[in-house]
């Protein structure tokens, strides 16, 4: 049988074997010409045991093989004419000692041997895999931990691991304490490469713990994601370019809606200044009629002030930033840039929104984009209709999902077309339209929009005719209302 090559295996050095003669002659000596009643040849055992650390099964066996040839060499010149009991009784506990050293170390080779195996598939793997004792210093460093992060193992051995990665806990990842009851943690991570670049990992632990139950080894398995990142930070950049090409194309629908609406505080502040000025020149004049004007004209210029700065948000581009608000308060932002809309397309409105509506945690440009896209929506789908009333419901309201949990609801109903039942899987997929001229994309950017929200929507037929749609969105508990706006302040 041959010995299986092992990756402990290597050509001991010349230092080695000579130390190793060295010991071999001397413990001769002293057993052929000390005059020592005592088994000498025990002391080759040190020998046996000592080459294990560099010979392999081989090399042990032969090791052990001259030991007993010098053994039984030295006893025979030293007892070779006359055997008595005593130096036949040391020679045999010499032999017993040296077969016992030699089996103990072809067994702890076999062991190391096997260890060192299993060690070299961890090699094989593309993940950086390493060991960290209790205090955070590396035991075990594999080669795709050399690979990803570029220190070779003779310099990450003996480091801690955090100092030498600088690693960097994500908000979501949780530590250490985190563990569940299987003793095992996986989270997201960023680490530091040699070079000072930074990389982004999937990290799974595993810990090992002694009979008391204290942690004294963990294996951590690093799996680059750095690319996905890049590529995920990459697609929210074009998603984001792409809500906002939807914004402006939305608006630019609405223009008469958003003309009207500007134009008609401004129109009113003008009549309200007219009306002020034709007080004052009376022979007495009126001046609390002249109040009162006045208090109109600011309270027009602000509406036309709100109305500039809710289209300035739903134009600009800029990041989500998630305030506590309700779905009414969606509903009136939007109400007055669709009004001209629904004038020109016949369509009445009706309105059932719950009082007080419970609050929610979102953006306000975001969730007034997916409203407006709904409501446009559903007006186009009445456009054509002539033998019923074109009227758009807005219902809002809550649904319980369970004992500990509220969803906040808005319903957005129409008397139209309805849903093409060839289509009504697909309606919330991209590039899916009905419109000569539409693009598909505003359905698929609401669906993403609520359901970054943590909500989710609905599309449904009605039973004559219509179709309508549902937004659900987690509503907030008192604490967590406190908690938003503590950290908004």
């Amino acid at each position: 049988m041959s010995e299986r090559p092992s990756r402990m295996t290597s050509r001991p050095t010349g230092l080695q074997v000579a130390l190793m003669l060295v010991g071999v002659a001397i413990i001769f000596a002293i057993d052929t010409f000390a005059p020592l009643d005592i088994a000498i040849a025990v002391l080759y055992a040190v020998v046996v045991i000592a080459s294990a650390d560099f010979l392999g099964r081989r090399g042990i066996l032969l090791v052990c093989a001259v030991c007993v040839l010098q053994t039984l060499l030295s006893f025979a010149i030293v007892h070779g004419e006359s055997l008595q009991s005593g130096p036949v009784l040391r020679a045999l506990i010499g032999l017993c000692a040296i077969g016992i050293a030699t089996l103990a170390a072809l067994r702890n080779r076999k062991a190391a041997e096997s260890l060192s195996d299993q060690a070299a598939l961890l090699d094989l793997s593309h993940d950086a895999i390493f060991v960290r004792d209790a205090t955070d210093v590396i035991t075990y460093w594999n080669a795709g931990a050399e690979e990803l992060y570029g220190w070779p193992r003779k310099e990450a051995l003996g480091q801690k691991s955090h100092a030498l990665l600088k690693t960097k806990y994500l908000p979501s990842a949780g530590t250490m304490e985190q563990l569940d009851d299987s003793n095992r943690w996986q989270g997201e991570l960023v680490h530091t490469r040699r070079d000072g670049t930074e990389v982004w990992v999937v990290s799974r632990w595993a810990v090992q713990r002694d009979e008391r139950g204290r942690p004294f080894a963990t294996m951590e398995t690093n799996s680059d994601i750095t690319e996905q990142k890049h590529a995920e930070d990459a697609l929210h950049h074009a998603r984001s370019q792409l809500e906002h090409v939807t914004r402006i194309s939305t608006l630019g629908e609405l223009t008469a809606s958003i003309a009207h609406e500007v134009n008609q505080p401004l129109a009113a502040i003008l009549t309200n200044g007219e009306a002020g000025l034709r007080w004052l020149l009376r022979d007495k004049p009126n001046l609390e009629e002249v109040r009162r004007a006045l208090e109109r004209m600011i309270s027009n210029g602000r509406r036309a002030s709100e109305v500039i700065t809710r289209l300035r948000a739903l134009a600009r581009k800029s990041n989500p930033s998630h305030t506590v608000l309700t779905l009414n308060d969606i509903v009136a932002d939007v109400i007055p840039l669709v009004e001209r809309e629904m004038l020109n397309n016949d369509v009445g409105l009706r309105l059932d929104l719950q009082a007080p509506a419970p609050p929610v945690l979102g953006d306000r440009v975001q969730l007034a984009q997916v409203v407006i896209n709904l409501v446009v929506n559903a007006i186009h789908a009445m456009s054509q209709i002539d033998d019923r009333r074109r009227l758009l419901s807005i219902n809002s309201g809550t649904s319980l999902e369970d004992s500990n949990s509220q969803m906040a609801v808005l319903e957005i109903e129409d008397t139209g077309t309805g849903i093409d039942p060839k289509i009504a899987g697909d309606i919330f997929t991209a590039f899916q339209t009905t419109k000569a001229d539409g693009m598909g994309m505003g359905l698929s950017i609401s669906r993403t929009i609520v359901e970054s929200h943590g909500g989710s929507i609905s599309a449904t037929s009605g039973d004559r005719w219509g179709a309508m749609f549902r937004i659900r969105l987690p509503a907030l508990q008192q604490d967590e209302v406190a908690a938003a706006a503590q950290q908004a302040y």
